[in-house]
């Protein structure tokens, strides 16, 4: 029975990261991810644009070449799959961790393919996975969508965009100018400031002029098949016809697979317990990475900030050695 170093969940850039620092450690490592290199990456809008600047969002100091001034979605893909196939990264694609237990200290991963064991774990799985839902009637249609990728589907149609973040201006504004009737139901009384700066003047003038039409301090109350139904800011209800709906309100980590793992969640926010000095958690030898860390919110944790944590992580593990 093989019992590796370390054995970490997720290959996205976070968890890319760990694995460099382990080879650089000479310590054996699995990552098993469930998708591809970086999936959540490969799932996001084609034509998104990062917040940050290339030399932000490198790992391991390895640099990350980029012809604009924020990189694209494309460009990431390449950065980070080009990594792993340059550094000859121990990886196992589309395998789906489904538990992890600690026997007398040694963990066992249970997979969609196998079992392993590990002296150690890293959880770096992010929150792209489980979409936040509203929990009305209707959100379970086909036309109802929790993810956007691209804006031609949408062309000529009525479209309900829900959300005032970065994902919804920018579903928004690109089925807008493909020739979608658009209005977004917002449940605040602004747009989010958090909208990339250079988007949010394009957004807050296409609202001003009446190209796209948007519903602040609104609530979404039911998807019919042919039409939606929400409440205005004076209590009215409103229902107006739609052909899809595209429901901008966030992703979660999985929370369950946290606490079957043993980790302790706090509050509201489902904040998991680590020490934020090593990213050990509440389990001995269990270790959290990247955006997860956060619970549901997950604006605090992006790979800017987050590159830090692969190497405390390291330097706790080789410290009990």
């Amino acid at each position: 029975m093989e019992i590796l170093d370390i054995l970490i969940i997720g290959g996205g850039p976070i968890g890319l990261n760990c694995a460099l620092e382990a080879q650089k450690n000479n310590l054996t490592y699995l990552i098993i991810e469930k998708g591809t290199i970086v999936n959540s990456l490969y799932n996001y809008p084609l034509y998104m644009r990062f917040f940050s600047t290339a030399e932000k969002l490198e790992i391991d100091n390895i640099p990350f070449i980029s012809t604009a001034p924020k990189p694209g979605r494309q460009e990431a893909l390449e950065y980070y799959q080009g990594i792993t196939r340059q550094r000859n990264l121990n990886i196992n694609l589309y395998e789906k961790v489904e538990k992890v237990s600690k026997e007398n200290e040694i963990f066992r991963i249970e997979t969609s393919k196998g079992k392993y064991f590990s002296k150690n774990v890293i959880i770096s799985t992010g929150f792209y996975d489980i979409p936040n839902l509203m929990n009305i009637p209707g959100e379970n249609l086909p036309k109802v969508k929790h993810y956007y990728t691209e804006p031609y589907p949408y062309a000529q149609q009525k479209i309900v965009v829900i959300g005032s973040s970065n994902s919804a201006v920018d579903a928004a504004l690109e089925t807008y100018r493909k020739g979608a009737e658009v209005t977004m139901i917002i449940r605040h009384s602004e747009i989010s400031k958090s909208v990339k700066y250079w988007v949010k003047p394009d957004i807050e003038n296409r609202i001003a002029e009446g190209s796209i039409k948007a519903f602040f301090n609104s609530e979404m109350m039911e998807i019919k098949e042919h039409s939606v139904i929400f409440k205005d800011e004076k209590g009215k209800i409103n229902e107006i016809e739609n052909d899809f709906v595209l429901a901008m309100t966030g992703y979660l980590p999985d929370f369950n697979f946290l606490k079957n793992s043993g980790i302790e969640l706090q509050g509201d926010s489902q904040n998991p317990l680590y020490n934020p000095e090593t990213m050990e958690t509440n389990v001995s030898n269990l270790y959290l990475a990247g955006v997860v860390c956060g619970g549901k919110d997950t604006h605090l944790w992006f790979i800017e900030n987050s590159r830090v944590h692969a190497e405390m992580i390291m330097k706790h593990i080789l410290s009990k050695f």
